[in-house]
């Protein structure tokens, strides 16, 4: 089969399809066919050598793909038969023409949704389920600050926010950025390139700062988070793209407001943990991408790239440059 690869970490550049053997199914494991992948923040960094992935997990990118079953391993309960579509979280392998998942973290494609359009839900949408409800414990009417709510976690966090009956404002470097965030139900944006996010947060929210902080950035927005967050605030990191240096008293300034700092990260969760947040998400959530559902949920889709194309989505990412997610395309 063919796969994304590279041999050796560095630049996109790096990156080629390579022809490597199709994986077989193991015990309780079931084959997928994938016909789209997405990309994900964790792939450039594992290309450029800065995250491997986690033990006994394929070195092939691609953590979340979406397809259609193509065969069964031993020892399978029966939920899945050949042909269903199907979206699965991964700890890697995606960017293939074949993948193997555990029959239990497969989720059902909703009705009338294309696999390109089903690629761009897990990753992105179980982090934001996970940040808001399993980490953060989001509850109605409180104000969360979403950092780069244009990407695929934050377009996702902005609706699910809303769904919780919360107020989502977000933070992104474009006017363009912006307006999709509040098309998507943001309630309000801040350009971080060109104002003061914390004090433009505390204007609108009177003062009071946001309850939760989904952070994705890191070291350099320490002062400026701490400086909006409320008391007994939750600061969630889940990603450093700024680097996790901190430097001054975030101590005193945390201990100051009783706020508390939480740091996860999906991939490297145990398997429990993930089953229990995917299963979650699977019943409460997934529901509402269906056609016709009110509220709706609605994966955005930033761009559509062949496999052999598969350097160029990374540079689009690396230049920030996409809204929502970057989908790669499997040959037919």
């Amino acid at each position: 089969m063919l796969a994304a690869y590279f041999d050796c970490p560095g630049g996109p550049e790096n990156l080629y399809v390579k022809k490597v053997m199709k994986p077989h199914p193991g015990e309780g494991e079931v084959l997928v066919k994938v016909a789209a992948s997405a990309l994900n923040r964790a792939d450039l960094l594992q290309r450029r050598g800065k995250y491997p992935p986690p033990k006994g997990a394929s070195d092939i990118l691609g953590l979340e793909a979406s397809g259609s079953v193509a065969g069964l391993g031993p020892g399978c309960k029966g939920r899945w038969k050949i042909g269903d579509a199907v979206m699965a979280l991964l700890s890697g392998g995606g960017q293939a023409e074949y993948v193997t998942v555990p029959e239990g973290y497969l989720m059902p494609i909703p009705n009338d949704m294309t696999f390109i359009q089903a690629a761009a839900i897990p990753e992105a949408w179980l982090t934001a389920f996970q940040l808001l409800h399993f980490v953060g414990k989001i509850q109605k009417g409180e104000r969360v600050l979403i950092h780069a709510g244009a990407s695929g976690v934050g377009m996702a966090a902005v609706q699910l926010v809303r769904l919780a009956k919360a107020i989502p404002i977000v933070t992104a470097g474009t006017q363009e950025k912006l307006k999709a965030t509040a098309n998507a139900g943001a309630a309000a944006g801040f350009n971080y390139k060109n104002e003061d996010f914390s004090e433009k947060v505390l204007a609108f929210t009177q003062g009071s700062g946001v309850d939760i902080i989904l952070d994705c950035v890191g070291g350099s927005y320490w002062e400026k988070n701490l400086n909006c967050l409320s008391t007994d605030g939750r600061w969630i990191i889940y990603g450093l793209m700024s680097g996790g240096e901190v430097h001054g008293d975030l101590l005193a300034r945390l201990l100051s407001k009783r706020a508390s700092i939480h740091t996860t990260l999906l991939r490297s969760r145990d398997k429990e943990a993930s089953n229990g947040c995917q299963q979650s998400f699977t019943e409460n959530m997934l529901p509402y991408f269906s056609g016709g559902t009110s509220p709706h949920l609605q994966p955005l889709v930033d761009s559509v790239y062949p496999l052999h194309e598969i350097a160029g989505a990374h540079r689009i990412m690396e230049d920030n440059k996409s809204i929502g997610k970057i989908v790669i395309e499997m040959p037919a």
